[in-house]
């Protein structure tokens, strides 16, 4: 055992026991300083013979090498806790800052939209879409819309100038999905076409330039006026609840024969009008290469923005295209 041990533990001990970089420095002097006892040691090697000083030499040695290196460490380890708690100290709380994010949501017609997709699709239709923009022959023709037709003059279409050599609109249904779905499918056809329609109606409470409708077909071997009933009321049972009622009343369209409005009930013992329908012409399935003496098929249509404001009970359609975030978050 060296006769440094004691000196070295003793040392060793006071470097453990340094609770800051300022403890360590100002502990350094005592250790290994001119005044330190190991200094000390080192200044007696002078009286001892050469055999002796060098063996006491080696060990004196050794025991400053250990109190450096016990100091090193220790000197490592404050740093690293002096740093810690300066990062601690220094940060920054940024949850106090952040804004107050609300995570947005699809808009009331488009839910509406959805919702009346996915009570569709439950009963074997598929969607189908088409342009925006559309040809006299789509929009008016293919559907027995004759010319002299009111809904062809410019006070109900917005017509768009291509020039020459079509007529050229802005759809004002959504009828024309369903020719062209005519045109490249071969029956039996189960589709509903929900999209975006323009007219020139002047807005107000009940009426937009601009809106959504959707529409349905059906062409198959035998199809009825029962089966388009039936479909009506499952459909209002699937979207309003199975305590609303749907009822037809004669009436006229140009692409279907007969024709009806449906209507469905209020709980007042009323009755509010939801939309258009009927047994498609047969003159359009003849525009569209289908045979009529084979195929049958109905047709109905409505608006999603008024089915949104029946459902949510709105006063004023307009709501719909304010973008009033206050109204929306309602929904």
């Amino acid at each position: 055992m060296s006769r440094f041990a004691p000196m070295v533990d003793e040392a060793i001990e006071a470097i453990e026991g340094a609770a800051s970089l300022a403890d360590l420095e100002e502990l350094r002097p005592t250790l290994l300083g001119k005044k330190s006892a190991l200094a000390g040691a080192s200044r007696s090697l002078g009286a001892m013979d050469p055999d002796e000083r060098k063996a006491v030499g080696r060990e004196l040695n050794v025991a400053r090498e250990a109190v450096e290196a016990c100091l090193a460490r220790r000197l490592d380890s404050l740093r690293v806790d002096d740093r810690r708690q300066q990062l601690e100290a220094e940060r920054m709380d940024l949850t106090e800052v952040r804004p107050d994010l609300r995570r947005g949501h699809l808009h009331l017609v488009t839910q509406a939209r959805d919702r009346l997709e996915d009570v569709f699709v439950g009963m074997g239709y598929t969607v189908a879409e088409g342009p925006e923009v559309e040809t006299a022959w789509y929009n008016f023709e293919a559907l027995n819309i004759p010319e002299w037709h009111p809904a062809r003059g410019t006070f109900d279409t917005i017509f768009v100038n291509l020039g020459e050599p079509e007529e050229v609109m802005l759809r004002s249904h959504t009828s024309p999905v369903q020719i062209r779905t005519m045109e490249v499918t071969e029956p039996p056809i189960y589709v509903v076409a929900p999209g975006r329609t323009f007219r020139t109606d002047a807005a107000d409470a009940t009426h937009l330039p601009a809106f959504s409708q959707i529409e349905g077909l059906v062409i198959d071997r035998g199809i009825t006026m029962g089966d388009l009933a039936g479909t009506i009321d499952e459909f209002v049972k699937a979207f309003f609840g199975g305590e609303i009622e749907s009822r037809l009343r004669p009436s006229y369209f140009p692409f279907t024969e007969p024709s009806a409005e449906f209507d469905i009930s209020l709980p007042d013992g009323g009755w509010l009008e939801l939309g258009g329908c009927g047994m498609v012409n047969p003159n359009v399935l003849q525009n569209c290469g289908i045979d009529p003496d084979v195929w049958q098929g109905f047709a109905f249509g409505f608006g999603i923005d008024r089915l949104a404001v029946m459902r949510y009970e709105l006063d004023d359609i307009r709501e719909l295209v304010n973008n009033d975030v206050r109204f929306l978050r309602q929904f």
